[in-house]
């Protein structure tokens, strides 16, 4: 039998609970993916609950130690949002694909529909601890 895992997205495990509206999937851990970590994420229309954060320092908003210089990078499945960077906007939709490194501060900002984005993260030069989310 060859090595592939196949599942539909709306089948995997859904973790609620983070930001109300929002719709989180470890799809990394549920495919076996282990050099780096994936998630999918449902974000409402126009939400401006996602937290500005970085992957530099614990804090606030910010992701546990486990992420600390963590990059990342956003491929929207459906829908579109910005991503503001530093006070940069970035659109992020079936043509724009944005990768942010641990450093820059984050936000993610959907459009007027339902966003579905692909989060790829890992530490550069580290293993992934496929335990972690991105």
């Amino acid at each position: 039998m060859p090595d592939v895992t196949h599942k539909r997205i709306d089948e995997l495990d859904a973790i609620q609970g983070f930001l109300e509206g929002f719709t989180f999937r470890r799809a990394g851990i549920e495919l076996g993916v282990t050099p780096f970590g994936m998630s999918i994420v449902d974000m409402p229309p126009e939400t401006t609950a996602y937290p500005a954060h970085d992957h530099s320092s614990e804090g606030p908003g910010n992701p546990p130690a486990h992420q600390l210089g963590q990059e990342e990078v956003y491929i929207a499945l459906r829908g579109s949002a910005d991503v503001e960077v530093d006070g940069h906007r970035y659109p992020v939709d079936d043509g724009h694909i944005i990768r942010v490194g641990p450093t820059a501060r984050r936000k993610i900002l959907p459009g007027p529909d339902v966003v579905r984005l692909l989060a790829i993260g890992g530490i550069p030069g580290q293993a992934h601890d496929p335990a972690s989310t991105v």
